[in-house]
């Protein structure tokens, strides 16, 4: 049995996240979360609120709100949310968290023990209009780079140069929109991850099976211009990660918090210890996830992110982890995503342009959101959403392939055996040539699945369901029944034994539905289908099934049409 370690990038806090975010990292990572689960092995699934920084703080003012209760109320809500999509994460915790201040006062203690913190008189933004200095993200101007005039102080989203908000050309306050800006003089520490550049150059190269959009961006970041730079690793903000050394004050950071892209990762690991707590585990059994040292040597770390956030998964997290000298499990692979966009544009959560996760929610049930997203999942380049292609993707695949399956053969072996699996005859060659392909499609299946091929895993699932509605179709059992009924029984029986295959091998895609599946068959053995032949002769004759309910309503075009409407946006 395998070890699996699984973290999604974490949702900022600040309100309620869309489909692209959610494809971009939690749906995928769940989609692995429960197929490794599915195979047998032993799987720690984390994710958590990320809610520190300067969105935290706008966000609560806007809602007025102090920023701790804003931040306790929005985790609960996107937990909620979470679980209507049913993402299975064994802890949803939070970056506010004890166990997160204690463990990046920790890192930067050990960080600044081997030399590599520096403390810098950094020139900073300061916004008149604002009365206050800006954080990075918070500065938005035109990149000297690329000329997009967009672009973060951070960095920039088109050509993804890390940038120094100092750098950009004209600008503006992100929060007022002041171009009434000041370059002041501040003391901040500084990660001298340039020190690492060899090391983690190295350790990028040894990851020879990461997705080519991870290495790339990573790589860029690593060697052009003028290579990787040291990156502040405090703000002047009052909420926050108190800037320590462990458990020693840091002389003069007072005041000054640790930057959210400091402590954001390294909540990854807080999270396992958060875990560990709510159980009531002992501190093992989150160091035996997290420490070579504990037994996390066996264990395949595995990251879902989109592709903002490749740089710091691949450089800034690394350079904190190596950086200070202890046994820190690394990630072993990084499966990063493209851009979703919506219909012709953009997600836009200030023009109310898009669904959002809780509208989905409102509107239809989460396996046609999952579905849809997964089969579409931006892996080699942006996909966009368009309700034209989500109704074609629900009525064809869903309702017409694996839910018309499901009805035909129950409501067929019913009318004509009674609702439990018909004795009858034994299989001829029309069943095995069946059941040889479904033993290639799969392997192929779980192929695509363990390499995270999102989108070549949703085709070989769809053809394994195409491949019963061809069969039944070629078998015709109510033909069959008028002149032979034993073997019309026999492919009723294989058709049953179908759609248990159906429910196991479509749970990490369509969970709720694989539940009524497998609730409709009377079964509750989710054993993965390692031999396929013995797999669809499984249910004995005489098991008692149920015609389920309608798994996928298929969705109108005046549903369609209102829907596009309705979450078009406001317009200029």
């Amino acid at each position: 049995m395998a070890r699996i370690l699984i973290t999604s990038a974490l949702p900022y806090i600040n309100g309620i996240k869309h489909l692209g975010n959610l494809v971009g990292s939690q749906l995928p990572a769940d989609l692995y979360a429960r197929f490794q689960r599915g195979m047998g092995n032993e799987v720690l699934f984390l994710c958590a609120t990320d809610e520190h920084g300067t969105p935290a703080e706008l966000a609560a003012a806007k809602a007025d709100k102090p920023v701790a209760e804003y931040c306790a109320e929005m985790h609960e809500v996107q937990a909620k949310i979470a679980q209507g999509f049913g993402l299975s994460f064994d802890h949803f915790g939070r970056s506010s968290s004890t166990a997160n201040h204690e463990l990046t006062q920790h890192f930067a203690g050990k960080l600044a023990e081997a030399g590599l913190i520096s403390e810098v008189a950094d020139r900073q933004i300061y916004s008149h209009a604002d009365g206050r200095f800006l954080p990075d993200r918070y500065v938005e101007g035109t990149c000297p780079r690329c000329d997009y005039d967009r672009a973060r102080g951070d960095q920039c989203e088109e050509c993804t140069k890390q940038l120094d908000p100092t750098e950009l050309i004209n600008p503006r306050s992100a929060i007022s929109g002041s171009t009434d800006l000041e370059v002041r003089e501040t003391k901040h520490l500084f990660l001298r991850q340039s020190l690492m550049r060899d090391q983690l150059d190295a350790w990028i190269d040894s990851k020879t099976d990461w997705p080519v959009l991870t290495t790339s961006i990573a790589k860029k970041w690593l060697h052009d211009g003028d290579g990787l730079q040291d990156r502040g690793i405090t703000r002047d903000l009052d909420w926050g990660i108190e800037v320590k050394k462990g458990d020693e004050p840091w002389e003069g950071m007072e005041g000054k918090v640790f930057y959210v892209w400091f402590d954001a990762p390294i909540e990854y690991i807080a999270c396992a210890k958060e875990w560990a707590e709510a159980n009531g585990k002992a501190d093992s059994e989150w160091e035996r996830w997290w420490r070579t040292d504990k037994g996390a040597d066996d264990v395949r770390y595995v990251q879902f992110m989109g592709k903002d956030n490749v740089p710091f998964h691949t450089l800034s997290f690394p350079a904190t982890l190596l950086g200070s000298g202890e046994p820190w499990k690394m990630v072993d692979h990084l499966k990063s995503f493209n851009y979703l966009n919506y219909d012709g544009g953009q997600f836009s959560t200030s023009l109310g342009r898009g669904v959002f996760m809780d509208q989905a929610l409102a509107i239809l049930p989460s396996d046609y959101w999952r579905w849809w997203l997964l089969s579409h999942a931006p892996e080699s380049s942006d996909s966009e959403f368009t309700w034209e292609n989500f109704q074609q993707s629900v009525n064809k695949d869903l309702a017409d392939v694996l839910g018309n399956f499901v009805s035909r053969i129950t409501k067929f072996c019913r009318s004509k055996f009674g609702e439990e699996v018909p004795a009858g005859g034994a299989f001829g060659e029309q069943e095995e040539a069946l059941i040889a392909d479904l033993t290639t499609r799969v392997r192929a299946y779980e192929t695509h699945m363990e390499a995270m091929d999102v989108r070549k895993s949703a085709q070989e699932l769809r053809a394994i369901w195409v491949a019963g509605n061809e069969y039944l179709q070629s078998a015709a059992p109510w033909s069959t029944f008028k002149t032979d009924p034993e073997q019309a029984a026999a492919q009723v029986r294989l058709g049953l034994n179908l759609i248990r295959l159906y429910a196991v091998l479509s749970a990490p895609f369509i969970p709720s539905a694989s539940d009524s599946m497998m609730a409709a068959l009377n079964s509750d053995d989710w054993a993965w289908p390692t031999d396929v032949a013995a797999f669809l002769n499984a249910l004995p004759a005489g098991h008692a099934f149920s015609v389920p309910d309608v798994l996928f309503a298929k969705i109108s075009d005046e549903q369609r049409e209102e829907w596009q409407a309705s979450f078009a946006g406001k317009r200029d």
